[in-house]
């Protein structure tokens, strides 16, 4: 398996990964989720092109894609109670679901990490949803904690 930035030819299998996603959160809370693309092509190309938003994939022998890291630079300079660290943000992290249990998302979520941790960033962050326990138990299994809880009532 190798892990690279994702490229324009990528955005095909991209999108197929944004699907599977979408219908976990679709499935979990069709009151907030709607199906559909969470991005089009241009707005991919656009992101691929954004040194500060990288997508990180992985992929098989043939350069296919595995799975892939959506991911933000965030910091918050001369806040008035935040701290100036750099915080790279993961937006999104999936791996297809027939592949999944080959540790291809922990690879990826360690090489992420070490992306991080080179570049001089302090943390990782992410959001999950309360919905995708699978997603949590996989988060905790390479070291994540609770950083904040959002909470709702639905009115």
């Amino acid at each position: 398996m190798n892990f690279r930035r994702a490229q324009n030819k990528d955005i095909p299998r991209i999108h197929e990964l944004l699907a599977q996603v979408d219908m976990v959160h679709h499935l979990g809370r069709p009151d907030i989720f709607k199906v559909g693309n969470k991005y089009n092509d241009q707005q991919l190309e656009e992101i691929i092109a954004d040194g500060k938003r990288p997508i990180f994939v992985a992929t098989g022998d043939n350069d296919e894609v595995l799975g892939y890291a959506f991911c933000v630079y965030k910091q918050a300079l001369n806040d008035n109670i935040l701290t100036d660290i750099k915080t790279l943000y993961i937006d999104d992290l999936c791996v297809y679901e027939d592949l999944r249990g080959q540790h291809i998302g922990r690879q990826l979520y360690e090489y992420v990490k070490s992306f991080a941790k080179e570049n001089g960033f302090y943390n990782l962050t992410l959001n999950v949803w309360s919905l995708n326990k699978g997603a949590q138990k996989f988060y905790e299994s390479v070291g994540m904690v609770p950083q904040k809880i959002g909470m709702e009532t639905i009115l």
